[in-house]
Formats: structure tokens, sequence, C-alpha cells
């Protein structure tokens, strides 16, 4: 095993892609955090009864796909309607098929080989945590972080906070980096809104005029929803 695994922990925390090969190589559960977009949108979705099916591209493909799904595709933020903008969903119609584009939370999941594969976010984690306690093995939770120009990945504090939430929760040996990323979140769970708004990440949502958005990702316990990724896609579990 990779001295990367954690394995001597039963719960892990560990970055991206990497983070979720180790997730499947070692046998843990899976849970996926992108709190300012992909899986606070999957928790918005989901609660309100959709299936929400990953896609790697914004290319035209996933239109055809949504079609053939008798569903949507989510768009991107600047073009209005349904998007990757958490807010844009907060009144989808229930039941509906709605096709995620996105190049981290969605990519993350369609190579998430875990037996049990989970979107978590800062509104769901506690209900995420109680799932993952009858899970009855270990847990890799995976910030998903963002992206350099270059494609390199940049790691978000929004996601560390969202995954040290969801580990807050849980109970059994956690590993160093589990610990620092519950550390994080406890350092600022009082004040979620403020410091994730002044973050690099919440500065660029209300530069583009998505201030929602921040609102929206930073209520924290405020969704007993438990995305689960099964048969392509997620649906309350």
């Amino acid at each position: 095993m990779s001295i990367y695994a954690q394995g001597a922990y039963e719960i892990r925390c560990e970055w991206g892609g990497y983070g979720v090969e180790l997730a499947g190589a070692g046998g843990a559960a899976c849970v996926i955090v992108d709190v300012f977009s992909f899986s606070t949108c999957v928790d918005v979705a989901t609660a309100r009864g959709a299936k929400v099916y990953p896609y790697r591209s914004r290319d035209s493909g996933a239109a055809g796909f949504a079609k053939s799904l008798e569903g949507f595709a989510a768009g991107p933020r600047q073009e209005g309607g349904y998007s990757l903008s958490p807010a844009s969903l907060v009144d989808l119609p229930p039941g509906r098929n709605l096709v995620l584009p996105s190049p981290n939370g969605s990519t993350l999941t369609l190579s998430a080989e875990a037996e049990l594969v989970i979107a978590g976010c800062l509104r769901n984690a506690p209900a995420v945590a109680e799932r993952l306690a009858g899970y009855g093995g270990a847990v890799t939770i995976v910030p998903a972080g963002e992206r350099w120009p270059d494609g390199s990945l940049r790691p978000a504090i929004e996601d560390l906070i969202g995954a040290g939430a969801i580990i807050h929760g849980l109970r059994g040996p956690k590993s160093p980096e589990a610990r620092i990323a519950e550390s994080a979140f406890l350092a600022v769970r009082g004040n979620l809104l403020h410091v994730l708004k002044d973050s690099v990440s919440g500065r660029e949502l209300c530069d583009m005029g998505f201030p929602q958005d921040v609102d929206v990702a930073t209520e924290f316990d405020v969704s007993t929803t438990v995305p689960v990724f099964s048969e392509g896609c997620f649906v309350a579990g």
C-alpha cells in the first residue's frame, strides 16, 4: 500500500483525484466535497427529488446526454437558468433529471471506484457523518479543490473546511490530515459566511455577481439529504 494512503486510520482526508484513487484502492467509502459548486448543487437538487448525473465537461455532449434522459443540462453560471450556481437550483422542479457538468466534482465522482460515494458539503455535513457512522468501514473525505490556470490543483479552504465539518461528526481514529481539516472547521464554524466570503473562491464568486451562491453554500446543517452515487447518478439516499 502507498505510504500516502493513511491506511492506519479509519477516517482519512486527501485532496483531489489522488484522494479518490486512494479511497478506491483502500476499500474506503469516499465523500467528495466541492463546497462552492458541485457538492452543494447536488445536495440542493437531490433534496428536491432530482437525479443528478455528473458530466466531465461542458461541451455539447452534455445537452445530448440530458436529452437521452428526458432531462436537462446545467449551463455556466453566466448564462442564467439552471447552472453550477447552487442558488439557481433552489426552486428546481421536483423529480427532474439534471446533468451537471463540472471540471472538479463531476470528474472526481466519475473517477471514484469506492463502493460508497457521497457528495458532502456544509449544508449536509452532520447528515453525511450520521450516514457514514452506519457504514462500518474506513472513510476518505476528499476536498476537491479548484484549478490554477495551468490545470494543477489549487487547494481551496472552503473544501478543507467542508471536509472538516463532516470529519467532526465522525468517531474513530482520525489521520493527522483529517484532524487538521477538523481543526479548520472548528476554528471558523461560528463565522462561516464571513470567512468564506472573504476567501479567494468567495471573492471570485462575489466579483462574478454570485454572492448568493456563497450564502447558500455556507449554510451549515440545513439539509438532511445524503446524496449517494448509484447507477450513474446521485440520488437522495
